[in-house]
């Protein structure tokens, strides 16, 4: 099959400081009207994401899969669902990205499976303790007829994480473990052919290009083999203890043997495949995933969680670029993704950390929100390491909290007994052009899987090109910038002290500088330093409330 090869830009790994840009592929792009977003409509887009100037795009799981956890409930790892397009088609669309210097990193889901993969329905038909059942974890109930899950376990969707099986003769059986949906049941990793069968997946997209791989719940594969209970009260819909030690389903040791052996596969293959954790575990343990001979990145969800304020900001960026260097790791950041409330609506709430989808959290300040989106786009981006972007923030749109709910499809929204809407506001298709629904996502007349907000009209790819001060102008300036910026080139950055409370500022190089203004006051800017960007209109020297500059030139320049 064909193979591209793309350009180094210097001798470090591509991925150190790359900006990939997250494709949420059913909500992206619908290049055949049927409402859900494809591979064509993907392919048609690939201009675009040239222009925008990212450097790789992560595309969300494109397996064939029955969709009851958007595509994370995977049927089989080797073929694309129908509704996306076919294998070929990828194939093509992992070629052409190359072409336009665009690198394509996959989605893979090694904890669970869908209850419709082949292996599963071999379990379900076959007798306990059989090789089919030893492929996930399987267990006999508590209680004389074994009518009691085997242990107090909770699923991330709410409710038991266990569900019980008949047997092929009819009768009650063993519970199969699903730390997600009962839809999703968790693979053994214990196993010597499940181990085998994914060194096996990964050899088959390295070898049609695939330059890597975010790895979904890096951190559960491993379980300890004695199930012991959590002490979570019956009545309980979640677990609320995922951070404590020696977590007998997070953050096992066990974990990182199967690392190392996908280390070793992807370093036989040319062209610095990637590895990038999806590991919800504490700073100390996060280091253990990124040792040399295992993963090459992971996400930092310490700063996708941190409030919009300079002293939790600049300890969470320190506290990234100080523990990563110990293990010669770069930083990631991000701010938003498929499974966060969006960004500008978190931001425009009197509580800027990250909450829960729920529409409980009262109304957000949209304006507010997107000025200090603004603000945090250039933060990020002005930051060592690798940033990713989820597809629609460089439009600014904002979580939809006002969905009809007999359209949600989040499973939480289920699994809470209608408590809790899920993740569906912030996987409303992207609006590209026109005023009205489905704004260019697909053709004229297609009904997206998802509502768009009318007031979208205002934020479509389209009226927003070539507008200055735009915030699609604005991410492109941006990206260009980091590329062409000399003073970006460096992995290093220095804190400076500041004469106000309330802004943060760093230096990248003697000559490139960035200041955000947290507070409600302006703050001057320092003589001989000229504005590269700005995320606002600075006049008089004064950086405003809210907003963010990269400044360059030379000299003292005191803050």
């Amino acid at each position: 099959m064909p193979r591209t090869r793309i350009d180094q830009k210097s001798a470090a790994p591509w991925w150190r400081d790359a900006v990939i840009y997250q494709v949420y592929i059913r909500s992206f792009a619908d290049g055949n009207g049927d409402g859900i977003g494809d591979l064509a409509g993907l392919r048609a887009r690939l201009p675009y994401l040239k222009e925008l100037g990212v450097d790789a795009l992560w595309i969300n799981p494109w397996y064939p899969s029955p969709m009851a956890d958007g595509g994370y409930d995977v049927a089989d790892y080797r073929n694309i669902d129908p509704v996306f397009g076919t294998l070929a088609e990828g194939e093509e669309l992992i070629a052409e990205a190359h072409t336009f210097g665009m690198r394509v990193v996959l989605d893979l889901v090694p904890n669970h499976t869908s209850d419709q993969h082949r292996w599963f329905t071999e379990a379900v038909a076959a007798a306990a303790g059989s090789p089919e059942r030893d492929r996930y974890v399987f267990r006999d109930g508590r209680g004389e007829d074994g009518g009691e899950p085997p242990n107090d376990w909770r699923s991330r969707f709410g409710g038991p994480a266990w569900t019980r099986v008949t047997e092929p003769d009819g009768t009650p059986g063993q519970w199969y473990l699903h730390l997600f949906a009962a839809s999703q049941p968790d693979l053994n990793w214990s196993s010597r052919e499940v181990r085998d069968e994914f060194e096996s997946i990964l050899r088959f997209w390295f070898d049609r290009g695939v330059d890597g791989f975010r790895i979904d719940v890096a951190h559960g594969l491993a379980k300890d083999p004695a199930l012991p209970d959590l002490g979570i009260p019956a009545d309980a819909l979640f677990e609320h203890e995922r951070h404590r030690a020696e977590h007998p389903h997070w953050d096992q040791d066990e974990v990182h043997e199967i690392y190392q052996s996908w280390r070793k596969i992807a370093d036989s293959y040319a062209g610095d495949r990637l590895f990038v954790a999806e590991a919800h575990v504490r700073d100390d343990r996060l280091v253990n995933y990124l040792r040399q001979d295992e993963l090459h990145t992971a996400f930092n969800f310490g700063y996708l969680k941190a409030a919009w304020e300079p002293t939790a900001m600049r300890e969470v960026i320190e506290r990234a670029v100080t523990t990563l260097a110990t293990v010669d790791a770069p930083p990631t950041w991000v701010l938003s993704n498929h499974d966060v409330p969006r960004h500008v609506t978190r931001y425009g709430r009197e509580d800027t950390q990250t909450h829960e989808h729920d529409a409980a959290a009262g109304p957000a300040d949209l304006a507010l929100g997107t000025r200090r989106a603004r603000a945090a786009a250039l933060l990020t981006l002005a930051l060592p390491g690798s940033a990713y972007l989820y597809q629609g923030e460089e439009l600014g749109l904002w979580e939809v909290e006002d969905l009809p709910v007999e359209v949600l499809a989040d499973p939480t929204w289920e699994r809470s007994a209608h408590t809790v809407r899920g993740r569906d506001g912030c996987r409303v298709p992207l609006p590209w052009s026109g005023l009205d629904e489905p704004f260019g996502f697909g053709p004229r007349g297609t009904e997206p899987w998802l509502p768009q907000p009318a007031e979208w009209k205002s934020l479509t790819a389209q009226s927003q090109s070539g507008i200055p001060w735009s915030m699609l102008e604005l991410y492109r300036s941006a990206l260009r910038l980091r590329r062409e910026q000399p003073g970006f080139d460096s992995g290093t950055l220095r804190w400076l002290e500041t004469t106000q409370k309330g802004v943060l500022a760093f230096e990248r190089s003697p000559v490139l500088r960035c200041a955000v203004n947290f507070s409600g006051e302006p703050f001057p800017l320092p003589k001989n330093w000229g504005v590269l960007l700005a995320s606002e209109r600075i006049t008089g020297g004064q950086l405003p409330p809210d907003t963010t500059v990269w400044l360059w030139g030379g000299g003292s320049g005191r803050f």
